[in-house]
């Protein structure tokens, strides 16, 4: 079973040479998420699905990032949107009884966007079913991981944020890299081939 550091190593094998896209790709995703209130409940959920498909293709080498290509949840507006309000309400209510339940359902939550990349027409809570599905007996694998970034975090407040551009795309390519390991764990995919120095074009999952 892979541990936190695998999929560190994985992130960090992954993002060699598109270092300069990716801090480009959220650099912008933090000057459009600095938007009014009403804008940013509009829009989050398209831009977390856009950039679920950036991580993904990162893991998978089926494209190269583009900065384009953060946009392209917005082909999926209304699954994306509902998905990310139906997310917020239900971890707001289980916030509500006790902090610990609000972040359990966060964990059982996490992989719904890599789901609806994967499947478009899914509904939205069909999506967040199959992650909570996907993630029983695995949210503090995921913890673990979260955890083994706080030096990371430590140093991103010491350099106030700038760090974050480089440690935002390492961290979000290592949850892309554990969403794929679980679909092969759980039989969903075939176990990966050795990794590919170059893209290319394949299939997307189906699950």
């Amino acid at each position: 079973m892979l541990k936190a550091k695998d999929f560190r190593k994985q992130a960090w094998n992954s993002l060699s040479g598109i270092w300069g896209t990716m801090v480009i790709i959220n650099l912008i995703l933090m000057l459009i998420s600095g938007v009014g209130a009403v804008v940013a409940l509009i829009i989050t959920g398209p831009l977390t699905l856009g950039m679920a498909q950036i991580y993904m293709s990162v893991i998978r080498k089926n494209r190269k990032p583009e900065i384009g290509q953060m946009f392209d949840g917005f082909s999926n507006f209304t699954n994306a949107f509902i998905l990310a309000i139906l997310n917020s309400i239900l971890i707001y209510l289980w916030t509500l009884l006790f902090i610990i339940p609000g972040i359990v359902k966060t964990y059982s939550y996490s992989m719904s966007f890599y789901i609806l990349a994967d499947n478009p027409d899914m509904s939205p809570n069909d999506a967040r079913k199959k992650s909570m599905e996907m993630m029983k007996g695995n949210k503090w694998r995921l913890f673990c991981l979260d955890f083994s970034f706080i030096g990371w975090e430590l140093l991103c407040v010491l350099t106030f944020g700038i760090l974050s551009f480089w440690i935002t795309p390492y961290k979000e390519t290592a949850y892309a890299a554990f969403y794929q390991n679980l679909l092969v764990e759980q039989g969903l995919v075939a176990p990966e081939a050795p990794e590919a120095d170059g893209y290319a074009e394949t299939a997307a999952t189906d699950i």
